[in-house]
């Protein structure tokens, strides 16, 4: 379990949220267990890239005190770049917790070489399992479906002690048919409808000439 050293935030504000980013810092909250709210602050790199690659759990060095932690939210800019703030809830080992967890299928469906496409539907479920039991991805194999075939939640393989939070009905993935009914219609001329305010071909003014 990565261990992130912390520093408890003396201030609290916007203005000095974006001074701790722009020092590659990321404002956290330690919440839970009925104890204190902390405000802390940590590595910015370290906690991006713990996050992206999927860390669930860690715990964090707060002044050579140690803390459990789950992370239970995080927030980035709009353009997905920069890590504005983390919610970290405090946990016991045995603890079971509600997780997002990404489905990656696995394998090409016998129903492609029939025409069809395999289209994902839902591509995170809910999970509900021990903390230290959180898997980093749901990989099911869709190496047998035909066309019409359904996946749905129920039926993905979870690890063991994993209870699924998302409607077992929900789709994951299908193969189907995609055809094109539509049908380019030739431009008729005559059929064009009258542009209003629009000179006539031929000038029939009642007016004499100059």
């Amino acid at each position: 379990m990565e261990v992130f050293k912390a520093t408890k935030r003396e201030t609290l504000g916007t203005t000095d949220c974006k001074r701790l980013r722009k020092n590659g810092k990321t404002p956290c909250v330690i919440y839970g267990h009925g104890q204190e709210t902390l405000h802390v602050v940590v590595d910015g790199h370290d906690m991006d890239y713990a996050i992206r690659h999927n860390e669930h759990l860690m715990k964090i060095d707060l002044d050579g005190s140690m803390e459990t932690v789950y992370i239970k939210d995080h927030q980035y800019d709009t353009f997905g770049h920069q890590l504005l703030h983390v919610d970290l809830t405090r946990v016991d080992l045995n603890e079971k917790v509600e997780v997002t967890v990404e489905v990656v299928l696995r394998g090409t469906p016998a129903g492609l070489k029939d025409g069809g496409v395999l289209l994902q539907s839902t591509a995170e479920v809910v999970l509900s399992c021990v903390v230290t039991n959180i898997p980093d991805e749901i990989r099911p194999m869709v190496s047998e479906m035909m066309i019409g075939d359904v996946l749905t939640a129920g039926e993905l393989e979870l690890p063991e002690g994993a209870e699924l939070v998302t409607d077992a009905g929900v789709p994951v993935c299908t193969v189907v048919v995609v055809e094109e009914h539509e049908e380019v219609e030739e431009f008729d001329a005559d059929a064009a409808p009258e542009v209003i305010g629009a000179k006539p071909d031929d000038d029939e003014g009642d007016g004499e000439e100059a």
